[in-house]
Protein backbone atom coordinates (compact mmCIF):
# COMPACT_ATOMS: atom_id res chain seq x y z
CA UNK A 1 0.00 0.00 0.00
CA UNK A 2 2.86 2.38 0.82
CA UNK A 3 4.19 1.98 -2.71
CA UNK A 4 1.02 3.26 -4.37
CA UNK A 5 -0.12 6.91 -4.23
CA UNK A 6 -3.77 5.77 -4.15
CA UNK A 7 -3.38 5.12 -0.40
CA UNK A 8 -1.67 8.40 0.49
CA UNK A 9 -4.95 9.95 1.67
CA UNK A 10 -6.22 6.79 3.39
CA UNK A 11 -5.87 6.40 7.15
CA UNK A 12 -4.20 3.05 7.82
CA UNK A 13 -3.93 1.47 11.27
CA UNK A 14 -1.77 -1.56 12.02
CA UNK A 15 -2.67 -3.44 15.21
CA UNK A 16 -0.26 -5.99 16.66
CA UNK A 17 0.32 -7.37 20.13
CA UNK A 18 4.08 -7.61 19.47
CA UNK A 19 6.40 -4.59 19.28
CA UNK A 20 8.36 -6.23 16.41
CA UNK A 21 11.76 -5.40 17.88
CA UNK A 22 13.31 -8.90 17.94
CA UNK A 23 14.66 -11.26 15.32
CA UNK A 24 12.06 -13.94 16.02
CA UNK A 25 11.93 -15.78 12.67
CA UNK A 26 13.61 -16.22 9.30
CA UNK A 27 11.98 -16.33 5.89
CA UNK A 28 13.54 -18.22 3.00
CA UNK A 29 12.25 -18.27 -0.55
CA UNK A 30 13.43 -18.31 -4.16
CA UNK A 31 13.02 -15.73 -6.89
CA UNK A 32 14.22 -15.24 -10.45
CA UNK A 33 14.21 -11.44 -10.34
CA UNK A 34 14.77 -8.77 -7.74
CA UNK A 35 11.86 -8.63 -5.31
CA UNK A 36 10.23 -5.84 -3.35
CA UNK A 37 12.44 -6.61 -0.33
CA UNK A 38 15.67 -7.02 -2.28
CA UNK A 39 17.65 -4.48 -0.27
CA UNK A 40 17.11 -6.38 2.99
CA UNK A 41 17.98 -9.85 1.68
CA UNK A 42 20.40 -11.05 4.36
CA UNK A 43 22.01 -13.72 2.21
CA UNK A 44 21.48 -15.49 -1.09
CA UNK A 45 22.65 -18.76 -2.61
CA UNK A 46 23.04 -19.83 -6.22
CA UNK A 47 23.64 -23.48 -5.32
CA UNK A 48 21.85 -25.91 -3.03
CA UNK A 49 22.62 -29.37 -1.68
CA UNK A 50 19.99 -32.10 -1.39
CA UNK A 51 20.68 -35.19 0.74
CA UNK A 52 18.78 -38.40 1.32
CA UNK A 53 19.69 -42.05 1.83
CA UNK A 54 18.67 -42.87 -1.75
CA UNK A 55 19.76 -39.76 -3.67
CA UNK A 56 22.00 -36.76 -3.03
CA UNK A 57 23.19 -34.00 -5.36
CA UNK A 58 24.34 -30.40 -5.64
CA UNK A 59 22.30 -28.17 -7.93
CA UNK A 60 22.82 -24.83 -9.65
CA UNK A 61 19.59 -22.85 -9.32
CA UNK A 62 19.98 -20.22 -12.07
CA UNK A 63 17.90 -18.33 -12.98
CA UNK A 64 16.60 -18.71 -9.41
CA UNK A 65 18.33 -17.51 -6.28
CA UNK A 66 17.54 -18.88 -2.84
CA UNK A 67 17.16 -15.91 -0.48
CA UNK A 68 16.95 -15.29 3.24
CA UNK A 69 15.35 -12.37 5.06
CA UNK A 70 15.71 -11.94 8.82
CA UNK A 71 12.53 -10.77 10.51
CA UNK A 72 14.23 -7.93 12.41
CA UNK A 73 15.48 -6.47 9.12
CA UNK A 74 11.99 -6.84 7.66
CA UNK A 75 10.34 -5.15 10.66
CA UNK A 76 12.85 -2.28 10.71
CA UNK A 77 12.56 -1.76 6.96
CA UNK A 78 8.76 -1.61 6.95
CA UNK A 79 8.56 0.51 10.11
CA UNK A 80 11.11 2.98 8.77
CA UNK A 81 9.12 3.36 5.55
CA UNK A 82 5.86 3.68 7.47
CA UNK A 83 7.27 6.38 9.77
CA UNK A 84 7.63 8.60 6.71
CA UNK A 85 3.89 8.33 6.07
CA UNK A 86 1.74 10.50 8.39
CA UNK A 87 -1.38 8.53 7.44
CA UNK A 88 -0.04 5.22 8.78
CA UNK A 89 -0.43 4.48 12.49
CA UNK A 90 0.58 1.61 14.76
CA UNK A 91 -1.12 0.35 17.88
CA UNK A 92 0.36 -2.28 20.20
CA UNK A 93 -2.60 -4.10 21.72
CA UNK A 94 -4.38 -7.45 21.66
CA UNK A 95 -7.25 -8.08 19.26
CA UNK A 96 -10.30 -9.59 20.97
CA UNK A 97 -12.65 -9.82 18.00
CA UNK A 98 -13.19 -8.69 14.41
CA UNK A 99 -16.80 -7.80 13.57
CA UNK A 100 -18.43 -7.20 10.19
CA UNK A 101 -21.12 -4.52 9.75
CA UNK A 102 -22.97 -5.30 6.52
CA UNK A 103 -25.46 -2.46 6.93
CA UNK A 104 -22.81 0.28 7.07
CA UNK A 105 -20.32 -1.55 4.86
CA UNK A 106 -17.60 -1.36 7.49
CA UNK A 107 -15.81 -3.69 9.86
CA UNK A 108 -14.55 -3.19 13.40
CA UNK A 109 -11.65 -4.48 15.44
CA UNK A 110 -12.32 -4.89 19.15
CA UNK A 111 -9.06 -4.50 21.04
CA UNK A 112 -8.22 -4.31 24.74
CA UNK A 113 -9.32 -0.72 25.22
CA UNK A 114 -10.85 0.53 22.00
CA UNK A 115 -13.02 -0.33 19.03
CA UNK A 116 -11.60 0.67 15.65
CA UNK A 117 -13.85 0.90 12.59
CA UNK A 118 -12.68 0.94 8.98
CA UNK A 119 -13.83 0.46 5.40
CA UNK A 120 -11.80 -2.77 5.35
CA UNK A 121 -10.10 -4.92 7.96
CA UNK A 122 -7.29 -7.18 6.75
CA UNK A 123 -6.98 -9.98 9.28
CA UNK A 124 -3.97 -12.29 9.63
CA UNK A 125 -4.91 -13.97 12.92
CA UNK A 126 -5.02 -17.74 12.44
CA UNK A 127 -7.76 -19.73 14.11
CA UNK A 128 -6.94 -22.83 16.18
CA UNK A 129 -9.46 -24.86 14.20
CA UNK A 130 -7.06 -25.04 11.27
CA UNK A 131 -4.67 -27.27 13.12
CA UNK A 132 -2.14 -24.74 14.37
CA UNK A 133 -2.46 -26.14 17.88
CA UNK A 134 -3.99 -29.54 17.16
CA UNK A 135 -3.23 -32.44 14.87
CA UNK A 136 -6.76 -33.72 14.42
CA UNK A 137 -7.67 -35.55 11.25
CA UNK A 138 -11.22 -35.44 9.91
CA UNK A 139 -12.75 -37.74 7.31
CA UNK A 140 -12.32 -35.19 4.53
CA UNK A 141 -9.31 -33.12 5.57
CA UNK A 142 -5.78 -33.71 6.75
CA UNK A 143 -4.07 -31.78 9.52
CA UNK A 144 -0.32 -32.02 9.78
CA UNK A 145 1.95 -29.56 11.51
CA UNK A 146 5.20 -28.30 10.15
CA UNK A 147 7.21 -27.52 13.26
CA UNK A 148 10.80 -26.49 13.41
CA UNK A 149 13.52 -25.25 15.70
CA UNK A 150 16.63 -23.48 14.48
CA UNK A 151 19.95 -22.44 15.95
CA UNK A 152 22.13 -19.70 14.52
CA UNK A 153 25.56 -21.03 15.37
CA UNK A 154 28.95 -19.34 15.26
CA UNK A 155 32.28 -21.14 15.04
CA UNK A 156 35.62 -19.75 16.33
CA UNK A 157 37.17 -20.04 12.85
CA UNK A 158 35.95 -20.20 9.25
CA UNK A 159 34.12 -23.47 8.68
CA UNK A 160 31.17 -22.96 6.29
CA UNK A 161 30.98 -22.43 2.54
CA UNK A 162 28.58 -19.51 2.43
CA UNK A 163 27.98 -20.01 -1.31
CA UNK A 164 26.03 -23.27 -0.86
CA UNK A 165 22.84 -23.89 1.14
CA UNK A 166 21.67 -27.28 2.32
CA UNK A 167 18.07 -27.16 1.09
CA UNK A 168 16.95 -30.50 2.53
CA UNK A 169 18.88 -33.20 4.37
CA UNK A 170 16.79 -36.31 4.98
CA UNK A 171 19.66 -38.52 6.23
CA UNK A 172 18.19 -38.43 9.73
CA UNK A 173 15.66 -40.61 11.53
CA UNK A 174 12.18 -40.57 9.98
CA UNK A 175 10.55 -42.25 13.00
CA UNK A 176 8.22 -39.30 13.71
CA UNK A 177 7.29 -38.77 10.06
CA UNK A 178 8.83 -36.58 7.35
CA UNK A 179 11.91 -35.10 8.99
CA UNK A 180 14.79 -33.10 7.55
CA UNK A 181 17.38 -30.48 8.36
CA UNK A 182 18.43 -27.48 6.38
CA UNK A 183 21.63 -25.56 6.89
CA UNK A 184 22.05 -22.00 5.64
CA UNK A 185 25.55 -20.54 5.97
CA UNK A 186 25.45 -16.74 6.09
CA UNK A 187 29.17 -16.22 6.72
CA UNK A 188 32.28 -18.43 6.79
CA UNK A 189 31.85 -18.75 10.57
CA UNK A 190 28.07 -18.54 10.91
CA UNK A 191 25.09 -20.68 9.82
CA UNK A 192 21.42 -21.27 10.60
CA UNK A 193 20.76 -24.95 11.29
CA UNK A 194 17.07 -25.87 11.32
CA UNK A 195 15.34 -29.10 12.40
CA UNK A 196 11.99 -29.52 10.59
CA UNK A 197 9.22 -32.11 10.86
CA UNK A 198 5.88 -32.72 9.12
CA UNK A 199 3.92 -34.61 11.79
CA UNK A 200 0.62 -34.63 13.65
CA UNK A 201 2.10 -33.78 17.04
CA UNK A 202 4.82 -31.55 18.43
CA UNK A 203 7.90 -32.81 20.26
CA UNK A 204 9.20 -31.85 23.67
CA UNK A 205 11.56 -28.90 23.40
CA UNK A 206 14.44 -31.03 24.64
CA UNK A 207 13.99 -33.39 21.67
CA UNK A 208 14.53 -30.55 19.19
CA UNK A 209 17.69 -29.51 21.02
CA UNK A 210 19.03 -33.06 21.19
CA UNK A 211 18.45 -33.59 17.47
CA UNK A 212 20.07 -30.28 16.55
CA UNK A 213 23.14 -31.07 18.61
CA UNK A 214 23.36 -34.57 17.16
CA UNK A 215 23.08 -33.31 13.57
CA UNK A 216 25.79 -30.68 14.04
CA UNK A 217 28.12 -33.23 15.59
CA UNK A 218 27.42 -36.09 13.19
CA UNK A 219 26.83 -34.44 9.83
CA UNK A 220 28.52 -31.05 10.08
CA UNK A 221 31.24 -32.71 12.17
CA UNK A 222 31.75 -29.74 14.44
CA UNK A 223 31.55 -29.61 18.22
CA UNK A 224 33.03 -26.20 18.98
CA UNK A 225 30.33 -23.62 18.33
CA UNK A 226 28.21 -21.00 20.09
CA UNK A 227 24.43 -20.66 19.73
CA UNK A 228 23.83 -16.95 19.17
CA UNK A 229 20.09 -17.02 18.29
CA UNK A 230 17.21 -19.52 18.42
CA UNK A 231 13.86 -19.69 16.67
CA UNK A 232 10.85 -21.97 16.89
CA UNK A 233 7.75 -22.08 14.73
CA UNK A 234 4.61 -24.04 13.85
CA UNK A 235 2.87 -23.86 10.46
CA UNK A 236 -0.41 -25.64 9.66
CA UNK A 237 -0.23 -28.08 6.74
CA UNK A 238 -3.85 -28.79 5.96
CA UNK A 239 -6.24 -29.01 3.02
CA UNK A 240 -9.04 -27.81 5.28
CA UNK A 241 -10.39 -24.66 3.57
CA UNK A 242 -9.53 -21.33 5.15
CA UNK A 243 -12.13 -18.59 5.16
CA UNK A 244 -11.27 -15.71 2.85
CA UNK A 245 -13.29 -13.47 5.16
CA UNK A 246 -16.66 -11.88 4.59
CA UNK A 247 -18.08 -8.46 3.91
CA UNK A 248 -15.44 -5.91 4.84
CA UNK A 249 -13.17 -8.45 6.55
CA UNK A 250 -10.47 -9.85 4.28
CA UNK A 251 -8.29 -12.65 5.63
CA UNK A 252 -4.65 -12.56 4.59
CA UNK A 253 -1.52 -14.63 5.16
CA UNK A 254 -1.92 -18.10 6.61
CA UNK A 255 -5.35 -17.07 7.95
CA UNK A 256 -6.41 -16.40 4.36
CA UNK A 257 -5.17 -19.71 3.02
CA UNK A 258 -1.87 -18.46 1.60
CA UNK A 259 0.23 -21.24 3.14
CA UNK A 260 0.95 -24.06 0.69
CA UNK A 261 -0.63 -27.10 2.33
CA UNK A 262 1.97 -29.64 1.24
CA UNK A 263 5.11 -27.69 2.04
CA UNK A 264 4.30 -24.86 4.46
CA UNK A 265 5.85 -22.28 2.12
CA UNK A 266 4.08 -18.97 2.70
CA UNK A 267 6.24 -15.88 2.17
CA UNK A 268 6.03 -15.58 -1.63
CA UNK A 269 2.35 -16.54 -1.71
CA UNK A 270 1.61 -13.71 0.72
CA UNK A 271 3.48 -11.19 -1.44
CA UNK A 272 1.62 -12.24 -4.58
CA UNK A 273 -1.74 -12.19 -2.78
CA UNK A 274 -1.00 -8.74 -1.32
CA UNK A 275 -0.18 -7.41 -4.79
CA UNK A 276 -3.50 -8.73 -6.07
CA UNK A 277 -5.43 -7.16 -3.16
CA UNK A 278 -3.83 -3.76 -3.73
CA UNK A 279 -4.61 -3.98 -7.43
CA UNK A 280 -8.30 -4.59 -6.66
CA UNK A 281 -8.48 -1.72 -4.16
CA UNK A 282 -6.80 0.73 -6.52
CA UNK A 283 -9.31 -0.19 -9.21
CA UNK A 284 -12.19 0.07 -6.72
CA UNK A 285 -13.00 -3.62 -6.93
CA UNK A 286 -13.76 -6.21 -4.26
CA UNK A 287 -10.47 -7.33 -2.63
CA UNK A 288 -12.11 -10.68 -1.88
CA UNK A 289 -11.80 -11.36 -5.59
CA UNK A 290 -8.04 -10.98 -5.55
CA UNK A 291 -6.61 -14.05 -7.21
CA UNK A 292 -5.56 -16.72 -4.76
CA UNK A 293 -2.20 -18.24 -5.57
CA UNK A 294 -3.16 -21.66 -4.28
CA UNK A 295 -5.17 -22.57 -7.41
CA UNK A 296 -7.61 -25.46 -7.53
CA UNK A 297 -5.45 -28.03 -9.29
CA UNK A 298 -2.53 -27.29 -6.95
CA UNK A 299 -4.91 -27.76 -4.03
CA UNK A 300 -5.57 -31.25 -5.41
CA UNK A 301 -1.85 -31.98 -5.65
CA UNK A 302 -1.41 -30.78 -2.07
CA UNK A 303 -4.29 -32.97 -0.86
CA UNK A 304 -2.80 -36.03 -2.55
CA UNK A 305 0.56 -35.47 -0.90
CA UNK A 306 -1.03 -34.88 2.52
CA UNK A 307 -3.05 -38.09 2.05
CA UNK A 308 0.16 -40.03 1.43
CA UNK A 309 2.16 -38.39 4.22
CA UNK A 310 -0.49 -38.60 6.92
CA UNK A 311 -1.35 -42.20 6.09
CA UNK A 312 2.36 -43.11 5.88
CA UNK A 313 1.98 -44.60 2.38
CA UNK A 314 5.39 -43.23 1.39
CA UNK A 315 7.92 -41.19 3.32
CA UNK A 316 8.46 -37.56 2.48
CA UNK A 317 12.19 -38.28 2.23
CA UNK A 318 11.60 -40.71 -0.63
CA UNK A 319 9.07 -38.44 -2.37
CA UNK A 320 11.38 -35.42 -2.44
CA UNK A 321 14.31 -37.63 -3.43
CA UNK A 322 12.36 -38.83 -6.49
CA UNK A 323 11.36 -35.26 -7.40
CA UNK A 324 14.92 -33.93 -7.28
CA UNK A 325 16.38 -37.03 -8.92
CA UNK A 326 14.07 -36.98 -11.94
CA UNK A 327 13.53 -33.26 -12.49
CA UNK A 328 15.75 -30.19 -12.84
CA UNK A 329 15.58 -28.22 -9.58
CA UNK A 330 14.08 -25.24 -11.41
CA UNK A 331 11.01 -27.31 -12.29
CA UNK A 332 10.63 -28.50 -8.68
CA UNK A 333 10.88 -24.95 -7.33
CA UNK A 334 8.45 -23.67 -9.96
CA UNK A 335 6.02 -26.43 -8.99
CA UNK A 336 6.34 -25.60 -5.28
CA UNK A 337 5.52 -21.98 -6.21
CA UNK A 338 2.31 -23.10 -8.01
CA UNK A 339 3.67 -21.61 -11.24
CA UNK A 340 4.11 -24.68 -13.47
CA UNK A 341 1.96 -25.40 -16.50
CA UNK A 342 0.12 -28.69 -16.93
CA UNK A 343 2.83 -30.14 -19.18
CA UNK A 344 5.44 -29.52 -16.49
CA UNK A 345 3.12 -30.96 -13.85
CA UNK A 346 2.76 -34.18 -15.85
CA UNK A 347 6.54 -34.55 -15.68
CA UNK A 348 6.44 -33.97 -11.93
CA UNK A 349 3.69 -36.57 -11.57
CA UNK A 350 5.69 -39.01 -13.65
CA UNK A 351 8.52 -38.75 -11.11
CA UNK A 352 6.67 -40.46 -8.28
CA UNK A 353 5.32 -44.04 -7.99
CA UNK A 354 2.00 -44.33 -9.82
CA UNK A 355 0.90 -47.27 -7.65
CA UNK A 356 0.97 -45.01 -4.61
CA UNK A 357 -0.05 -41.64 -6.00
CA UNK A 358 -2.80 -42.65 -8.44
CA UNK A 359 -5.10 -44.30 -5.82
CA UNK A 360 -4.55 -41.32 -3.51
CA UNK A 361 -5.47 -38.93 -6.32
CA UNK A 362 -8.64 -40.89 -7.13
CA UNK A 363 -9.53 -40.87 -3.43
CA UNK A 364 -9.16 -37.09 -3.21
CA UNK A 365 -11.08 -36.50 -6.46
CA UNK A 366 -13.99 -38.60 -5.20
CA UNK A 367 -14.16 -36.49 -2.04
Amino acid sequence: MMQHPFFNNKEILVIDQSPKNKNDRTWCFWEQQSGVFEEIVHHRWNQIDFFSDSFSARFDLAPYQYKMIRSIDFYNYVLQKANQKPNIHFKKTTVKAVVNDNENKTASVWADEEIYTADYVFNSITLKEHGLNTGKKSNNYYHLLQHFKGWLIETPSNFFDERIATFMDFRVSQQHGTTFFYMLPVAPDKALVEYTLFTENLLEQQEYDTSLKQYINEYLKHENYTITEQEFGIIPMTNSPFSKGEGRIVNIGTAGGQTKASSGFTFRFIQKHSDAIVNKLVNEKDPHKAASFTQQRFNLYDSVLLNILQNRKMGGDKIFAELFKKNPPQRVLKFLDNETNFSEELKIMGSVPTAIFFPAAINELLK
